[in-house]
């Protein structure tokens, strides 16, 4: 490196080899060249990439100091220049008070609604609503700094080219151009208007000013620019300017200064175009190659490559400089890929690398956490897990949890995945939900809502509620939890007063108008008011709630300032849209050796250890995404990088990782969507290592295996024993138990479930907002006539349909699922309702009634759904189906004896005030009707015995002694007896799944030998 002062002649490039580790070498080489003997490094100007890179290089110096023995150093001045995918503004040195005269730049959340208005404008009755308005508008100022960034001015998609191309575009890519092109000519305007820039637009006029400014009156302290590696056309001309200062640098990341020269042309033009009507960037161009970007950065500098020198001092954590030459042949485009036939071993020797396949991301995680404890093992061992996977990143601070070992990722959680950010969003659903179930008892229930009252009480109250609340989908809005509210508070006290409370607290979300656009600051407004009275200041309080509250703070600032409406029922989407955006990042506290990096963070740093986890394609590198505006030929004839320079980036941060001193590539075979297919890179790196020449194979000697042995014997249980056939066999006293009408088949047929709800007394608890099922339908149906035959003892006129409604109503039902089950409903009901009245010959005795006998000294109940006085005194005993009913083959095998047991309990005189001889048993189903002269569709009545054409079932006589049979067999053999209650004892009985897990179906069933299946 030339010495301070000395003759300069070109551009002061440097490049830092991967191995070496960017930061504590270049801090190495600093100290050094630029180390004042009373002022330190004070004099030294350093422009970064980012903030974080600030934070990397401060922490090498600190290491620096601490091991050179330096008792104190001045650190030089670090300016960030500034990315606008991190969000950043740029560093106080680029953007001075000198610089006044360029106007300010537009908040991105304030051009988000003024773009959603224009779009909705331009786009009229096709334009999206709410969230996918947002979303849209976010794309397309995306889109706009895209260009920006690339200096590329809205006068250019009017450009010949460009207008050449239009034509052979799909009608789409047309249709979304002149929409861009439109509201991009709109909001120039506006900012114009308005006296402000886009930020991408701000950010060129600073560079192209503080290079002006530079150029025309050089600084007399040193400046440096390192680890830079945006490749902006404003950017490179500054770098450019920097590097011609006579104090100044460029310090390039890994720029691989041994490539061949035929295989760096191979990269493609790199925006430099051949003449000037083709275009910057070749459709044949190694977009994907990790250099890529580094030539495409020299290229607009103005500087060849042979110009760079490399640096020559390393830091504390340099890899081997052997594994550069492996690193580089990795990633050769595929002309020059050739070579790997006849590529040495010392080549493609890559020691120290370490490749980790494991079967699913949660063994990955274990096996990393394992290697992160074990490396932790050794004092002052630093290590990196590194991974652009979040959820991946999160298993693995669990995992290190178990062993007190607190480590934070860096990259942080969105705001919505934050305790407090979740609270405002729940509260966001309410109100765009109506107050449905689900939502609010998520809203009820998070840890930080207590409505001032001690967490204890509150859950308390609260699980009562939702015990009652457990069952079909109900009507949204607060009227139907207040009906249900006011039952449970006549069994519990305080729920009352405790439910009045969470009313007024949700009063604020609550509109009767859901659909009706409102000002979005306003529904913002009142989201945060209801949340902060339900949870108090424990919403605002920590890290996150300080990140929510500047949120709620800006995004209802802007949406005022743009008087942006929305309709309540979208804002829940849009704030978790926005929210997503936003991360929230721990404070300092975690182990100080162990880092969890996403891609970005872990530019220029570097560790003893460094993992690279999640290496699928899909993760690393990330699917390449299309602009939702431009088409791909128009930004190319544009000279816009395409979606694939986004995997060179990734490809160049693999490839900083692996100059680490140890690395392990880490991916999983399956993912939550299934088989996951490996990163490209990894493919690389397995393809470089196997040779299947022989001695030269170095694959198989960088398998990590150990760690994913260990992980799995983490989780390895020694072989359970088969799991029994259940059969317990309760003692006499448990087994003294009554026996309902509808429980007998089930004794005979699954006597365990006989066993588990009439014993044990398990009942299944219903799901919140569950879908109806044949039960609730049933009891709905029945309801109906129940109260219909009363009232007809009243008024023999009485119509069913008026009695329907009053309980549909009664029972707050969904409206959906009104709409979409009331009409076969009231046609069935119509159907009953006109055969009943049209019976001349049989008349109605009773509905829903209750009856009881002993047999064999045990009690037998039931309830008839309708019994009928027929002409010649008997009696018909009716069971109402909402869908298909037992068949005659069923009654004979003992599965269907419902209705037999009712008519015994008849015969007996078991049904008070009726007397009579059982003669007629029919179902009467409200499915669709089997008879084409049924004018309603719906409705039929089946008899299941054998009677007219039928040629199976019992014949009527044999009925009611074929029943008691059956139910002395079962009364002797399980109630009064000892025989065990086997699972699944008869496997033709249609049972019921509700207690397949108590039981452990799946685990002895397949087991099964034939003898105890039959």
């Amino acid at each position: 490196m030339a010495e301070a002062g000395a003759t300069r002649q070109g551009p002061t490039v440097y490049s830092i080899a991967a191995h070496r580790g960017f930061a504590d070498a270049l801090v190495a080489g600093l100290v050094p060249r630029y180390r004042d003997p009373e002022l330190g490094l004070a004099r030294l100007t350093l422009l970064l990439p980012s903030t974080r890179a600030h934070r990397v290089v401060g922490e090498a110096f600190i290491r620096h100091a601490g091991e050179t023995g330096s008792k104190g150093l001045l650190m030089p001045r670090m300016a960030a220049i500034g990315d606008l995918d991190l969000d950043e503004t740029l560093g106080s040195l680029l953007d001075p008070l000198g610089a006044s005269d360029i106007p300010p730049a537009i908040d991105p959340q304030r051009r988000m609604f003024a773009l959603a208005r224009m779009i909705g404008e331009e786009m009229g009755e096709e334009a999206p609503e709410g969230a996918t308005l947002l979303r849209l508008a976010r794309e397309t100022g995306a889109t706009m700094d895209r260009l920006l960034v690339e200096d590329i001015g809205p006068e250019q998609l009017l450009d010949e080219k460009v207008v050449g191309i239009f034509p052979n575009l799909s009608a789409h890519w047309q249709k979304s151009l002149h929409l861009f092109a439109t509201v991009q000519a709109r909001w120039l305007a506006w900012l114009k208007e308005n006296s402000a820039l886009d930020a991408a637009a701000r950010r060129n006029r600073l560079f192209d000013h503080a290079a002006e400014r530079w150029r025309a009156d050089p600084p007399k302290t040193p400046i440096v620019a390192a680890g830079v590696t945006s490749a902006a056309p404003s950017l490179a001309r500054l770098l450019r300017v920097v590097s011609d200062l006579p104090q100044g640098a460029v310090i390039l990341p890994d720029l691989d200064l041994a490539m061949a020269r035929e295989v760096w042309d191979e990269l493609g033009r790199a925006g430099n175009r051949p003449t000037p009507r083709d275009t910057a960037f070749a459709r044949d161009d190694a977009t994907t190659h990790p250099q890529y970007h580094l030539k495409l950065l020299l290229n607009r500098m103005g500087v060849a490559r042979e110009e760079v020198q490399p640096w020559h001092r390393k830091g504390m954590t340099a890899a081997p400089p052997e594994r550069s030459h492996a690193v580089s042949n990795v990633f050769l485009p595929p002309e020059a890929s050739r070579a790997w036939v006849d590529l040495p071993a010392e080549k493609r020797r890559m020691t120290g690398v370490r490749i980790m396949e494991c079967a699913n991301p949660e063994e990955e995680a274990q096996a990393i956490a394992l290697l992160v404890r074990e490396a932790l093992e050794q004092p002052e061992r630093r290590v990196a897990l590194v991974t652009p996977d979040r959820a991946l990143g999160r298993r693995v601070v669990h995992h290190l949890g178990r062993w007190n070992i607190l480590a934070d990722d860096s990259a942080g959680r969105p705001l919505s995945q934050t305790a407090a950010g979740r609270a405002f969003l729940l509260a966001a659903e309410v109100l765009a939900e109506g107050a449905r179930v689900v939502p609010l008892m998520a809203l009820l229930g998070h840890p930080l809502v207590t409505g001032g009252m001690e967490r204890g009480a509150w859950l308390r109250h609260l699980r009562r509620l939702e015990r009652e609340l457990r069952g079909p989908r109900l009507q949204s809005g607060l009227s139907a939890l207040r009906a249900i509210v006011e039952k449970l508070a006549k069994r519990c006290e305080g729920t009352a007063e405790w439910w009045q409370s969470v009313e007024a607290s949700l009063s604020p979300i609550m509109t009767d108008e859901p659909d009706q656009p409102a000002p979005l600051a306003e529904s913002i407004d009142r989201v945060a008011q209801s949340c902060e009275a339900l949870c108090g200041e424990a919403v605002w309080a920590r890290e996150d709630g300080r990140a929510l509250a500047q949120f709620v703070e800006e995004m209802r600032l802007h949406a005022r300032d743009a008087d942006f409406a929305m309709a309540p029922r979208h804002v829940s989407a849009a704030l978790a849209d926005a929210m997503e955006q936003r991360a929230v990042r721990p404070p300092y506290g975690g182990h100080a050796r162990v880092q969890i990096l996403g891609l970005l963070e872990a530019r220029m740093n570097r560790a003893d250890l460094v993992l690279c986890a999640g290496l699928n394609e899909g993760v690393w590198p990330a699917r390449g995404a299309v602009d939702a505006l431009l088409a791909p030929a128009v930004l190319r004839t544009l000279g816009v990088p395409g979606a694939d320079f986004r995997i060179g980036l990734a490809a160049h941060d693999l490839a900083g990782a692996l100059g680490a001193p140890e690395v392990v590539l880490s991916r999983s075979a399956r993912d939550e969507a299934g088989p996951a297919i490996p990163s490209r890179f990894l493919l690389r790196v397995q393809a470089l290592l196997h040779d299947p020449r022989g001695p030269d194979d170095l694959s198989e000697r960088h398998r990590e295996t150990r760690a994913v042995d260990l992980a799995r014997a983490i989780t390895r249980a020694d072989p359970a024993a088969p799991y029994p056939r259940p059969r317990p066999m309760p003692p006499p006293e448990r087994r003294a138990v009554d026996i309902s009408a509808t429980a007998l088949d089930r004794l005979l047929g699954d006597p365990y479930q006989f066993y588990a709800q009439r014993i044990l007394q398990l009942a299944p608890l219903e799901g919140l907002d569950a879908e109806p099922d044949a039960l609730w339908q049933g009891n709905l149906a029945h309801k109906v006539l129940q109260l219909w035959h009363e009232a007809r003892e009243r008024d023999p006129e009485a119509s069913i349909l008026p009695i329907m409604e009053q309980v549909l109503d009664r029972e707050h039902a969904d409206p959906l699922i009104r709409g979409l089950w009331q009409p076969r409903l009231q046609k069935a009901l119509e159907w009953i309702e006109q055969t009943v009245s049209s019976y001349e010959d049989r008349r109605v005795l009773a509905v829903e009634k209750k009856g009881e006998m002993r047999f064999d000294g045990v009690r037998v109940h039931g309830r008839a759904d309708r019994i009928d006085r027929l002409a010649d005194g008997g009696l018909a005993i009716i069971d109402y189906k909402t869908g298909s009913p037992p068949s005659a083959a069923m009654v004979a095998e003992g599965f269907a004896l419902q209705l037999g047991i009712l008519g015994l309990i008849a015969e007996r005189g078991g049904f008070e005030g009726l007397p009579g001889e059982p003669e007629q048993y029919e179902y009467w189903s409200l499915g669709k009707a089997k008879a084409a002269d049924n004018a309603f569709g719906f409705g039929y009545v089946e008899t299941p015995l054998k009677v007219g054409q039928k040629r199976t079932g019992l014949e009527p006589e044999e009925f009611l002694p074929e029943t008691a049979r059956f139910l002395h067999s079962a009364i002797v053999k399980y109630i009064l007896g000892d025989a065990p209650f086997i699972a699944r004892e008869n496997p033709d009985y249609p049972a019921y799944d509700t207690y397949d897990q108590l039981m452990r179906l799946d685990e002895w069933l397949p087991h099964l030998d034939a003898e105890d299946a039959g």
